[in-house]
């Protein structure tokens, strides 16, 4: 036997009981299996920080149709440069040209 792993082995059994490399074999299974280890927690916290970031950047977008659904309602300027900007709509006798920026 390895001279080495001999002095190992009796520096473990004068200085660690069995409780305690029972406890650690145990932080030791937790910490690198199954599927609540640190490592998948450290995952999750990333996924929930993107998820986060959807959904603010999807709330702005809500916030910005819910007011213009608003002034939808009251605003006749607005609803006539919708109706002509979204659907084409023009008035009788008007001309129009349609200008695309390419960029």
């Amino acid at each position: 036997m390895n001279p080495r792993l001999s002095s190992f082995g009796a520096w473990l059994r004068r200085y660690m009981k069995p409780a305690t490399l029972l406890c650690l074999a145990a932080v030791a299974y937790i910490v690198f299996s199954g599927e609540y280890t640190v490592f998948h927690g450290i995952d999750y916290d990333r996924q929930i920080d993107s998820l986060r970031h959807e959904l603010a950047s999807r709330r702005d977008s809500m916030l910005y149709y819910r007011d213009l659904n608003r002034r939808l309602n009251y605003d006749r300027e607005l609803i006539e440069k919708v109706v002509r900007e979204q659907y084409g709509m023009t008035r009788p006798g008007e001309d129009v040209y349609i200008f695309k920026n390419d960029k």
